[in-house]
């Protein structure tokens, strides 16, 4: 499927490029980072304009982001209610949109470029954890500023080799996000075994 979606890229462009990175940024498995990556190799070769490329892919992540946004400002609050019905989870949460609140802009940024594939539930959990909707949008639109450049940057500058940047960029976002993901289950192992410890 991915390689008839970037078949389609020449003939339909920018709504094509627009269409993909709003849909990524609602947590749909598309191939977002390729298609700006393509784009960029677009550019180099002369079929599209940078300008143009690089609004249409930022203001569709800017309007993805605030989609997802809202849909956790509207519904997330029910979902975050059944799931803080078990004590453990509900502390998790509380912590969770405490942390957000207080350091949420920052977050909100790395996620959008640095974690990736983290951003689109960045989006829902912001929303749903009442994350003041200017505070997520500047550090939003900063770190799509920073994704949009990048991936249509690398393509542009590797146009001849798309595919192994391509798998590099991929690559390296998994590799941090599951780097994430440790850090944070070690930080919560070494505390629950502090607590255990000091028990009698």
């Amino acid at each position: 499927m991915t390689d008839q979606l970037l078949a389609l890229v020449p003939s339909y462009g920018l709504p094509l490029l627009a269409l993909i990175v709003f849909l990524s940024c609602l947590a749909l498995p598309v191939p977002s980072s390729l298609v700006m990556l393509t784009s960029g190799s677009l550019i180099a070769t002369g079929d599209l304009s940078p300008l143009p490329t690089f609004l249409s892919a930022w203001l569709a992540a800017l309007a993805g982001d605030q989609v997802g946004f809202l849909l956790g400002r509207q519904g997330g609050q029910r979902l975050l209610q059944r799931l803080s019905r078990r004590p453990d989870r509900a502390a998790l949460i509380a912590r969770a949109a405490d942390w957000l609140n207080h350091r949420g802009g920052v977050g909100v940024f790395l996620s959008r470029w640095l974690f990736s594939p983290l951003g689109p539930y960045v989006n829902f959990i912001g929303g749903a954890s009442n994350l003041g909707w200017m505070r997520f949008s500047i550090w939003g639109a900063l770190g799509e500023l920073v994704w949009v450049c990048l991936y249509i940057g690398l393509g542009f500058g590797f146009a001849h080799n798309i595919t192994a940047v391509s798998e590099i960029a991929s690559d390296a976002s998994g590799l941090l996000a599951a780097g994430l993901v440790t850090l944070i289950l070690g930080w919560r192992l070494l505390k629950v075994s502090g607590q255990t410890k000091k028990q009698p």
